[in-house]
Protein backbone atom coordinates (compact mmCIF):
# COMPACT_ATOMS: atom_id res chain seq x y z
CA UNK A 1 0.00 0.00 0.00
CA UNK A 2 3.00 2.32 0.37
CA UNK A 3 3.30 2.38 -3.38
CA UNK A 4 -0.26 3.49 -3.97
CA UNK A 5 -0.93 6.00 -0.78
CA UNK A 6 2.82 7.37 -2.15
CA UNK A 7 1.06 7.80 -6.26
CA UNK A 8 -2.37 9.11 -4.64
CA UNK A 9 -0.72 11.81 -2.94
CA UNK A 10 1.66 12.92 -5.67
CA UNK A 11 -1.40 12.68 -7.85
CA UNK A 12 -3.93 15.24 -6.07
CA UNK A 13 -1.60 17.12 -5.22
CA UNK A 14 -1.27 17.62 -8.87
CA UNK A 15 -4.90 18.42 -9.39
CA UNK A 16 -4.94 20.94 -7.15
CA UNK A 17 -1.90 22.68 -8.95
CA UNK A 18 -3.51 22.10 -12.61
CA UNK A 19 -6.67 23.75 -11.13
CA UNK A 20 -4.85 26.64 -9.50
CA UNK A 21 -2.95 27.12 -12.78
CA UNK A 22 -6.61 26.86 -15.13
CA UNK A 23 -7.92 29.34 -13.01
CA UNK A 24 -5.19 31.70 -13.56
CA UNK A 25 -4.33 30.89 -17.21
CA UNK A 26 -8.29 31.32 -18.29
CA UNK A 27 -7.68 35.14 -16.73
CA UNK A 28 -4.33 34.86 -19.39
CA UNK A 29 -5.90 33.10 -22.70
CA UNK A 30 -3.12 31.07 -22.29
CA UNK A 31 -5.34 28.60 -24.32
CA UNK A 32 -2.63 25.43 -24.52
CA UNK A 33 -1.88 25.16 -20.77
CA UNK A 34 -5.27 25.14 -19.61
CA UNK A 35 -5.84 22.01 -22.27
CA UNK A 36 -3.19 20.22 -20.37
CA UNK A 37 -3.74 21.48 -17.54
CA UNK A 38 -7.36 20.10 -17.31
CA UNK A 39 -6.09 16.91 -19.28
CA UNK A 40 -3.63 16.74 -15.99
CA UNK A 41 -5.94 17.11 -13.22
CA UNK A 42 -8.44 14.85 -14.78
CA UNK A 43 -6.04 11.57 -15.44
CA UNK A 44 -4.48 12.42 -12.02
CA UNK A 45 -7.99 12.61 -10.10
CA UNK A 46 -8.81 8.95 -12.27
CA UNK A 47 -5.00 7.72 -11.48
CA UNK A 48 -5.54 8.48 -7.55
CA UNK A 49 -9.37 6.87 -7.79
CA UNK A 50 -7.54 3.64 -9.47
CA UNK A 51 -4.96 3.55 -6.57
CA UNK A 52 -7.45 3.87 -3.57
CA UNK A 53 -9.52 1.17 -5.05
CA UNK A 54 -6.32 -1.21 -5.93
CA UNK A 55 -7.65 -1.66 -9.39
CA UNK A 56 -5.86 -4.05 -11.82
CA UNK A 57 -5.63 -1.24 -14.40
CA UNK A 58 -3.68 1.61 -11.79
CA UNK A 59 -0.45 0.16 -13.28
CA UNK A 60 -1.32 0.87 -17.13
CA UNK A 61 -2.84 4.23 -15.67
CA UNK A 62 -0.05 5.68 -14.11
CA UNK A 63 1.96 5.14 -17.18
CA UNK A 64 -1.00 7.63 -19.00
CA UNK A 65 -0.35 9.71 -16.05
CA UNK A 66 3.25 10.31 -16.38
CA UNK A 67 3.13 10.80 -20.02
CA UNK A 68 0.44 13.54 -18.97
CA UNK A 69 2.08 15.34 -16.96
CA UNK A 70 5.32 15.28 -18.05
CA UNK A 71 3.27 17.23 -21.58
CA UNK A 72 1.36 19.48 -18.97
CA UNK A 73 4.89 20.43 -16.93
CA UNK A 74 6.90 21.46 -20.42
CA UNK A 75 3.94 23.47 -20.99
CA UNK A 76 3.45 25.41 -17.75
CA UNK A 77 7.62 25.70 -17.33
CA UNK A 78 7.41 27.75 -20.55
CA UNK A 79 5.03 30.64 -18.65
CA UNK A 80 6.89 29.54 -15.00
CA UNK A 81 8.94 32.98 -15.03
CA UNK A 82 5.68 35.17 -15.13
CA UNK A 83 3.22 33.22 -13.34
CA UNK A 84 3.79 31.55 -9.91
CA UNK A 85 0.84 29.10 -10.21
CA UNK A 86 2.57 27.79 -13.88
CA UNK A 87 5.92 27.46 -11.92
CA UNK A 88 4.26 25.46 -8.96
CA UNK A 89 2.59 23.62 -11.62
CA UNK A 90 5.23 22.63 -13.31
CA UNK A 91 6.98 21.63 -10.15
CA UNK A 92 4.14 19.28 -9.08
CA UNK A 93 3.40 17.78 -12.52
CA UNK A 94 7.12 16.95 -13.13
CA UNK A 95 7.14 14.60 -9.47
CA UNK A 96 3.65 13.16 -10.31
CA UNK A 97 5.16 12.07 -13.81
CA UNK A 98 8.37 11.32 -12.12
CA UNK A 99 6.59 9.08 -9.50
CA UNK A 100 4.15 7.52 -11.55
CA UNK A 101 6.68 6.49 -14.27
CA UNK A 102 8.67 4.82 -11.15
CA UNK A 103 5.56 2.99 -9.66
CA UNK A 104 4.50 2.03 -13.69
CA UNK A 105 7.56 0.25 -13.77
CA UNK A 106 8.07 -1.30 -10.29
CA UNK A 107 8.51 -5.06 -9.94
CA UNK A 108 5.08 -5.12 -7.23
Amino acid sequence: MKISKNCIDVCLACVITCESCITDCINDGNKQCILLCRDCADICALCAQFEARGSQFAKDLRSLCAKICTACSIECAKHASHHDSCKACAEACKKCATVCEEHATAKV
